[in-house]
C-alpha cells in the first residue's frame, strides 16, 4: 500500500468534498493505524487527521472564528431557498403549522402588537418563542429564528411587565442617562423572555400633532431625539458594565421609521388614514436638517437595525425607496446592519406583487415583515430572482447582514431563553425607574399657588375618567396593539398614589364624572385620551370630550383645583385655562402613577420641559419652534417649577 499516497489524495478528496470530511478523517485514522505504515508518514497522517475532523465541524459554527468568515462559511452552504427563508419574517399567529419554520427555513418570526400565548406570563412567552427556536435548530443548517417584537414603552406585550411613559413624556424629561436606563431595563424583560430584536427606538420628529403616533415621537424638534438615542445603549448593552449585543440582555435595536414621518401632509394618508402612512411633501434639505438628523446619532451607536416609514417623500414610498436606503443610508451615513421592512408595508409600492417584492429588495429592504402570505412571498422571490430581476449578490449581501446580527447577538451558541432574570420582570426596582421616568416626564404649564399640595388636609376630591384606570394611562401598544381602557395590566393608577401618598387623617374621594354639590379641600382633576395607536389616532380637532370639560368646570367652579392631562400630544386646552388654578401634562405615564404624586405632593420638584410646541387652536396646527409666525399658548422648552 503506498500510504504517503493515500494520505495525500485523501486529504485532498476532503477540501472536494467537505460535507464528506468526518468520513475522509475516520479514513485516515485507519492508515494511521494500519500496520504496515511507513512511521515517516505517520505524522503527516497525524496532522491530516486533526485538520479534517475541525473541518467536520462547519467553520459557521466556531464561535471563535471572525464573523466575516463565519458569514461567508454559512452562505456558501446555503441553497437560495434557505436565503430567501432567512429574508422571510412571519407573524406567530399567521404560521400554518410551526413545522413551517423548517419546511421554509423562515429566519423570524414576530408577535404583532398584542400577539401574545394564552396564558400572557413571562414564562409562557419564553416557552413559546422556545417551541418556535427548537423546529428552526432541528434543520440541516440549525440557523436560529430571530425573534421581534415591539416593545416600545418597556416590555409591553406581556401582561405585569414594567410599562414606561411614552416618548413623547421621555422628551419632556430630556434626560437621555434616564433613556439609555430604560433601554437597559426593558432589553431585560425581553431578553428573559427569549426575546432578541425590539422594533424600537421611535426616531421620528412629530411636526403635527394630529398625526396618530405624536406620542412615539420624542419631540418636534431633532435635537430630543438624538439625546434620547441613548436607548439604543441601553437596549444593546453598549454601556458601563454592559456585554455588548452578544452578551446577556443585549438586544437588537430598530431605529424607525426611516424616514419622514413625522412630517407628513393632513390629508395624503393611506386608505381611510388622514396624516398616518401619508406623504411628506418637503424639500431635501428639510428632509436632511429636521428627519434624518436624529440618524446620524442611532448610527453613531451601532444601531442592528433600520426600518423604513410606510410614508412617501414627495410621492414615492420609502420601501421603494433606493436613493435614500442606499445611497443616503448606507453609503453617505454608513449604517450597516440590516433593513426591516414594516407590517405588509411594500403591498402599497405601486405595481403588482412581483414588483412590489423586486422594488423593494432592490432598493434596499433585507428582510420582509410579510407578515401574513409567506408562501406566496417565496414563491414570488424566487421567480425573480429566477428570472434575473434580483441578483444572487443582493439576495448574499441580504442575508449576510440578517447572519451578521445573528451572529453578533451570539444566537448560534444560546438560541433558546435565558432565564435568568426572569424573576426580575416587572420588579420594584424596575418600576422605581418608570416612576423616576414619569416625575421627570411630568411638565407643569399654570400653577397659580395650588402646588405643591398638602398631605395632610382634610379632604381631596380624585375626579375624571383617567384618575383610576391603568389602560388609558398606559395608551396605544399596551398588552394590545390599540390599547385599551381598564385593568389590563399591575399597576398604581393616579387615584391609588393619591390615597397612598396622603397622611392617614385625610379623606380621598373618587368621583368618576363629579356634578352636583362637591366639596374638598382641593381637587385632582385626571382628563386627556383615551388609548388609540397608528391610523385610528389621527384626529383633526384634539378637543377634550364634554365629559371631561364638565369634570373641570364642575370641580374647579367648587375648589381649588389641580387639572392632570393624560394624552399622548397637547390638547385644546386654552377655553378651560382660566377656570384652572394648576395644568399639569403627564403625556401617557404607564404604569407607575405614583411619579405623579411624588411631584404634586412636592417631594420632587417639575423639572420636564415641553418636546413640542402647544398650540392654542387647532388652526395653528402644524405649529412647530422656528415657525416664522410662531405664536403657541406654551412655546417649545417651556416648564414651570417650584423655584422662582
Amino acid at each position: 500500500m503506498n500510504t504517503s499516497l493515500s494520505i495525500h489524495d485523501l486529504s485532498g478528496y476532503s477540501r472536494l468534498f467537505p460535507a464528506q470530511a468526518g468520513l475522509i478523517a475516520a479514513c485516515l485514522a485507519a492508515c494511521v493505524g494500519h500496520g504496515d505504515v511507513d512511521p515517516r508518514e505517520e505524522q503527516l497522517a497525524s496532522a491530516a487527521q486533526a485538520e479534517l475532523t475541525m473541518a467536520a465541524a462547519p467553520l459557521y459554527q466556531d464561535p471563535s472564528a471572525p464573523v466575516p468568515d463565519r458569514v461567508a462559511d454559512l452562505l456558501s452552504r446555503m441553497t437560495l431557498d434557505q436565503k430567501i427563508g432567512q429574508m422571510t419574517q412571519v407573524e406567530r399567529s399567521s404560521l400554518q403549522s410551526d413545522q413551517h419554520i423548517a419546511d421554509y427555513h423562515l429566519g423570524s418570526l414576530l408577535s404583532g402588537g398584542g400577539s401574545a400565548p394564552a396564558n400572557n406570563t413571562p414564562s409562557a412567552w419564553a416557552d413559546m418563542v422556545d417551541g418556535y427556536q427548537s423546529v428552526a435548530m432541528s434543520t440541516t443548517l440549525a440557523i436560529p429564528l430571530l425573534y421581534g417584537i415591539d416593545a416600545v414603552h418597556g416590555h409591553n406585550n406581556v401582561r405585569g411587565a414594567t410599562i414606561f411613559p411614552h416618548n413623547i413624556g421621555l422628551g419632556a424629561s430630556r434626560n437621555p442617562a434616564l433613556a439609555e436606563d430604560i433601554g437597559r431595563i426593558t432589553a431585560k424583560e425581553v431578553y428573559a423572555t427569549g426575546i432578541r430584536w425590539d422594533f424600537a427606538p421611535t426616531l421620528c420628529v412629530g411636526r403635527d400633532e394630529r398625526w396618530g403616533r405624536t406620542y412615539e415621537c420624542f419631540g418636534e424638534h431633532p435635537e430630543v431625539p438624538a439625546m434620547m438615542s441613548s436607548f439604543i445603549d441601553g437596549l444593546q448593552g453598549n454601556y458601563t458594565g454592559g456585554a455588548g449585543l452578544g452578551g446577556i440582555n443585549g438586544v437588537l435595536a430598530t431605529a424607525k421609521h426611516w424616514v419622514g414621518d413625522g412630517g407628513t401632509t393632513w390629508g395624503t394618508g393611506e386608505g381611510s388614514y388622514q396624516i398616518d402612512q401619508g406623504d411628506t411633501q418637503i424639500s431635501e434639505a428639510e428632509l436632511r436638517d429636521v428627519h434624518i438628523a436624529p440618524y446620524h446619532d442611532a448610527i453613531a451607536r451601532d444601531v442592528g437595525s433600520v426600518m423604513p416609514s410606510y410614508s412617501s417623500w414627495n410621492g414615492e414610498k420609502m420601501h421603494g425607496h433606493a436613493y435614500l436606503l442606499n445611497d443616503v443610508l448606507r453609503d453617505e451615513l454608513g449604517f450597516d446592519g440590516f433593513v426591516i421592512s414594516d407590517w405588509q408595508a411594500i403591498d402599497q409600492i405601486p405595481g403588482d406583487y412581483a414588483s412590489d417584492v423586486r422594488t423593494s429588495i432592490n432598493a434596499g429592504v433585507d428582510m420582509v415583515m410579510v407578515p401574513h402570505d409567506y408562501i406566496t412571498f417565496q414563491n414570488t422571490l424566487r421567480n425573480e430572482v429566477n428570472a434575473g430581476n434580483v441578483s444572487m449578490a443582493r439576495i448574499d449581501q441580504a442575508v449576510g447582514r440578517i447572519l451578521t446580527k445573528k451572529f453578533e447577538l451570539g444566537l448560534f451558541e444560546q438560541p433558546y431563553a435565558d432565564r435568568t432574570h426572569i424573576a426580575e420582570i416587572g420588579s420594584a426596582a424596575h418600576r422605581d425607574v418608570a416612576r423616576q421616568a414619569v416625575r421627570e416626564s411630568l411638565v407643569l404649564l399654570k400653577n397659580s399657588g395650588v402646588l405643591p399640595l398638602a398631605k395632610d388636609v382634610q379632604k381631596v376630591l380624585v375626579a375624571g375618567k383617567n384618575a383610576d384606570d391603568i389602560g388609558n394611562q398606559s395608551g396605544g401598544w399596551t398588552i394590545s396593539w390599540q390599547g385599551s381602557s381598564g385593568d389590563i395590566t399591575p399597576g398604581t393608577t393616579i387615584l391609588e398614589a393619591v390615597q397612598a401618598s396622603v397622611s392617614p387623617s385625610t379623606t380621598v374621594e373618587y368621583k368618576e364624572r363629579p356634578n352636583g354639590r362637591l366639596s374638598a379641600d382641593v381637587g385632582i382633576v385626571v382628563v386627556g385620551e383615551t388609548p388609540y395607536a397608528e391610523g385610528q389616532g389621527d384626529n383633526n380637532s384634539l378637543t377634550l370630550s364634554v365629559t371631561d370639560r364638565n369634570a373641570i368646570k364642575n370641580v374647579c367652579n367648587a375648589m381649588p383645583c389641580v387639572v392632570v392631562l393624560i394624552s399622548g400630544r397637547p390638547m385644546m386646552i386654552e377655553g378651560e385655562l382660566p377656570k384652572i388654578d394648576a395644568l399639569v401634562a403627564a403625556w401617557l405615564p404607564g404604569t407607575e402613577g405614583q411619579g405623579v404624586t411624588d411631584v404634586l405632593f412636592g417631594d420632587y420638584d417639575f423639572t420636564g420641559t415641553l418636546p413640542l410646541s402647544w398650540p392654542r387652536t387647532i388652526s395653528q396646527v402644524p405649529i412647530n419652534v422656528g415657525d416664522t409666525s410662531y405664536d403657541p399658548l406654551f412655546p417649545y422648552g417651556f416648564g414651570l417649577s417650584y423655584q422662582p
